[in-house]
């Protein structure tokens, strides 16, 4: 069941959305394979990662206003296995167009590694931010 919650932080209008994504994240970096285009090499991302997208995507708040400006992100990741590592790029890429327009907003990033063994997620809270421009 997908939660989200987006409230306004302080008078300025600035935002925060939370919500909660099943599924284990697949590495970006150790979630491509090495294809052919016309002749030349290219890495493109595993069918697992390509799986991950299009779930979390569809598990994924689509805002009516997307988040402007410079972003703070925080995800805490349940793996499955202790085995992955914590990476966080697919979920940066798959946010784009849907919470923010791009993932060069996201100047601060928290992450945090959690095992769940029956219940692989991300939580995220996304939240506006003023950085100090001194």
């Amino acid at each position: 069941m997908l939660s989200v919650q987006v409230k306004k932080l302080d008078s300025q209008g600035l935002r925060e959305v939370s919500f909660t994504v099943y599924g284990e994240p697949a590495s970006k970096a150790n979630s491509r394979k090495l294809v052919t285009i016309k002749g030349k090499p290219a890495f493109i991302k595993s069918a697992k990662a390509l799986r991950y997208v299009t779930d979390f995507q569809t598990q994924c708040p689509k805002l009516q206003h997307l988040l402007e400006g410079d972003l703070s992100i925080t995800v805490d990741v349940w793996y499955a296995t202790k085995r992955p590592d914590l990476d966080v790029s697919v979920i940066l890429d798959a946010c784009q167009n849907l919470v923010y327009f791009n993932d060069r907003q996201c100047r601060e990033q928290h992450l945090f590694w959690h095992l769940d063994r029956k219940n692989p997620r991300a939580e995220i809270v996304i939240r506006q931010i003023i950085l100090d421009e001194n």
